[in-house]
């Protein structure tokens, strides 16, 4: 009975396969479809995800309800909250009129969330709140609603490995996979990519009024064996390339083959990732890095100078502080003909006194003037010249600047600039 319910449904929906991992995917689909248990549909890019709460929806009690598909990776963080669960007029800018979103309008229905795996962190929070109580608030109210719908999630993304890096709620997960239905990939179905193909090649040849392509021994081998990266999408892609761009309708493998990439350049859907020696997150860790490095270079610097100041004899400063001179100024290089810096210089900073030379003395004191003003006088004068070159326009000149009009006000006040800028 099961089997009959699994192949009309295959038919209904235009599902093409005997794979025995299917067929599970379909009974589970069939069976939980009845009641209103939150489903998770996982599986890599193209298997096919979106017929599953389409099968879910249309085998309940809610198949004359409204059926929503949402893709939750294609909204806009800023914007996502506001879709889903509506906002008030005047919750943000740009909100000149209240908006139902797709839970209010689906009350009573399925919600298909597709790439829930991209949900930000907040709109996960108001979802769980959903999916627990069935209360929701709108972007910019206070009053809480009611809903009543199902939801059918589906992802790609390895789940585990997102709320391992936080990016995903662990309470979350639990709460949509209450049952979890796994579709297999094309390669873990290789008796079935042959019906495909015919199947799409059958579609294109009505769709552009032209004889079917067709397989020879060869080329059906290759397309067995071909590991499908892109599964039931990539297939459907190369049947449509096929029988549009070839004037012969028997194709061998040696055609074929000049429509599948090299193995090595395949891009895959899903793959695991690689953890690099750095295993940076984002580029302000690695600026974090940087910093820390050098604020420890710095402090390297002060305990030799200070070290150097304490003792007379600098060989034997340079002699216990190798290590730590070889770090700050780098050990010499063979091919390198210059003179060393770190020992000689410091032993003769130390030995000569400092009446002694004035040139020493006037670039000490080109170094002590410099370090601390430059910032702040750079500052003011590029506020300067952006107030001259704006005609005393303060929103023109902080544009130039990249800084907001409220800034630049700011800081005109502080470095009393009153007189460059007009009101």
């Amino acid at each position: 009975m099961i089997m009959e319910s699994i192949q009309s449904t295959k038919q209904r929906f235009g599902i093409i396969g005997m794979n025995p991992l299917l067929n599970r995917a379909l009974e589970k689909a069939l069976r939980v479809a009845v009641t209103d248990i939150s489903v998770l549909v996982t599986g890599e890019s193209g298997v096919g995800k979106e017929n599953i709460p389409k099968i879910i929806h249309q085998y309940s009690h809610r198949k004359h309800s409204k059926y929503i598909a949402v893709n939750c990776g294609a909204i806009p963080e800023g914007t996502i909250d506001s879709e889903l669960f509506g906002h008030e007029k005047g919750a943000f800018t740009g909100a000149t009129s209240t908006r139902s979103g797709y839970f209010e309008v689906a009350d009573g229905g399925t919600i298909f969330l597709d790439e829930v795996g991209e949900l930000p962190l907040p709109t996960q929070v108001r979802l769980l709140r959903v999916l627990e109580t069935g209360e929701f608030l709108k972007v910019g109210s206070s009053k809480t609603q009611k809903t009543n719908v199902r939801i059918v999630a589906a992802t790609n993304v390895n789940m585990s490995d997102a709320i391992q890096k936080g990016k995903f709620r662990e309470d979350l997960y639990y709460r949509l996979s209450t049952v979890e239905i796994n579709l297999p990939p094309l390669r873990e179905r290789k008796e079935d990519i042959p019906l495909l193909f015919r199947k799409f090649a059958s579609d294109f040849a009505q769709k552009y009024h032209m004889p079917t392509v067709r397989l020879d021994e060869s080329a059906l081998k290759i397309l067995t064996q071909y590991n499908w990266n892109g599964n039931i999408r990539q297939l459907r892609n190369v049947a449509e390339q096929i029988s549009v761009l070839e004037k012969e309708r028997e194709l061998n493998s040696v055609i074929l083959m000049s429509y599948l990439p090299d193995m090595g350049s395949q891009l895959p859907a899903l793959r695991e990732n690689e953890k690099s020696s750095s295993d940076f997150a984002s580029e302000r860790e690695i600026l974090y890095k940087v910093l820390f490095d050098m604020k420890n270079d710095l402090n390297d610097l002060k305990k030799l100078t200070l070290e150097l100041m304490n003792h007379e004899v600098s060989e034997d400063v340079q002699e216990k502080n190798q290590g730590l001179i070889d770090k700050i100024y780098g050990q010499k290089s063979e091919d390198d003909n210059q003179q060393a810096i770190p020992a000689l210089p410091v032993e003769k900073q130390l030995q000569e006194p400092m009446e002694s030379s004035v040139q020493s003395y006037d670039y000490a004191e080109t170094i002590t003037e410099e370090e601390p003003l430059s910032l702040l006088q750079k500052e003011i004068e590029m506020i300067k010249r952006a107030l001259e070159r704006s005609k005393g326009k303060r929103k023109l000149a902080a544009k130039e600047l990249g800084i907001s009009e409220r800034t630049l006000y700011r800081k005109i006040k502080q470095y009393d600039l009153s007189d460059e800028s007009e009101d």
